[in-house]
This record gives structure tokens, sequence and C-alpha cells, in this order.
């Protein structure tokens, strides 16, 4: 598996999802702090015994995105399997998931979460991240379960507060009616799913104002 930061993109540019396998580890935490630079806290991001732990309570629900080719690590996606309860509790991040080491998944539970997305900034617009919400919607299909459902972030809140003062759940309501565009937001409502309300305090991130949007997807 190649691991590096350095990516080119070339005009066949093409990828595959698959599970992630412990030969993927490396890459995908060079991938996260590719991903998500300064100002965003790098004690929030992926480690290697992260990715190793969730590897080994729930393989099925971690995936790569792998540039044909080289198999480089241009995405990823790390998920769990919430109870009811705690899915309907919209508590923040960390008593969600259990902390790092999904200490809260639960193989009865009815909801598998997305905790974590990430395609390499120079791949974007390629149809990466919407391969892997298929992968997990079809996740859900294959294990029975309720729903996906996931807290995202709202990066480009903070440039609209500062010139507004308005509070997150006013942005995403916004941004949900398809007044405004997020980077992040926007393109999970068009992947089809669907906001439900806002959870403040969800994680240190000062570009969502610390909130996040509640997003969920249910099978036909």
């Amino acid at each position: 598996m190649t691991i590096s930061s350095e990516f080119s993109m070339s005009s066949a540019f093409t990828f595959s999802v698959r599970p992630m396998s412990e030969d993927d580890l490396a890459g995908a935490v060079t991938l996260q702090r590719s991903c998500f630079p300064l100002p965003f806290p790098e004690e929030l991001l992926w480690t290697l015994e992260h990715l190793t732990r969730h590897l080994s309570v729930f393989p099925e629900g971690q995936l790569v995105a792998e540039q044909g080719g080289d198999s480089m690590v241009v995405g990823s996606a790390s998920s769990l399997i919430l109870s009811e309860d705690n899915w309907q509790r919209h508590s923040n991040w960390d008593e969600t998931v259990g902390g790092f080491f999904f200490a809260n998944h639960d193989p009865t539970g009815t909801t598998l979460f997305g905790a974590d997305i990430s395609v390499h900034p120079d791949a974007r617009g390629q149809g990466i991240g919407r391969a892997l919400y298929q992968a997990r919607f079809d996740l859900v299909r294959r294990l029975d379960l309720d729903r996906f459902g996931t807290a995202c972030r709202m990066p480009d809140y903070r440039n609209w507060a500062s010139a507004t003062g308005g509070e997150p759940a006013e942005y995403a309501q916004a941004v949900a009616r398809g007044d405004l565009r997020d980077r992040t937001l926007t393109p999970l409502l068009r992947a089809g799913l669907s906001f439900t309300g806002v959870i403040p305090d969800h994680m240190e991130d000062h570009e969502s104002g610390n909130a996040a949007a509640i997003l969920e997807w249910r099978p036909r």
C-alpha cells in the first residue's frame, strides 16, 4: 500500500471502494492530516491505534477508497452501530460513539452511525464521497438496520456567522432549504440524507461553531 501525502490527479482518475484492511491503516491516518488541516484540532484525528480498534470491533463498517493504479488511499469512512436510545439522544460526538475507540458500538442496535468520512482535497469532486455513502447505505440494507445517521460538520458556518451574527441552527436550516450552500452539508443533502436538527456543542470545531447538523437516511 502506498502511503504518502503527495497526490497527483491524472486525466483518467479512477477509484474503487472496498472494506478497510490493516494494510490501509497508515494511509488512512495520513489522509486525515491532509483532509483536516489546522485550525481543526489534530488531537481529534484518528491514530493508528484508533483505526486498529475500529477494525477489531466492526470491520464491516470501515471503508476506504483507493486510487486506481497505485492503490493510494484517497478516501475513508469510519462507522459503528448505535442503539436506538443512543441515536435518539443526539449527544455530543464523544458520548455518542464512546470515544475514539468506539466503546458504544452495539451489534444489536438500529442505526449505522457515520463517525467520520475523509476524501483527499485533490480528489474531491470525483464522486468518492458519494460512493462511500452509497456503500454505507448498502450496509444498512444488508444488516437490516433502521437507518444511517450522522452528525455533519458545517465548515462554512463561521464565515456566514461573522457577517450575520446568526446561530448554527439558523444556518443549517437555511442550507437545508437551499438558501445557502455549505461545502460539507449541501452535498450530503443532495446525496439523499434528510436534515432533522442541530446538535450544539457537538465537538470542538471552530468552523462549525462547535455544532453539527443531524442527518439520517432510511431504506425504502
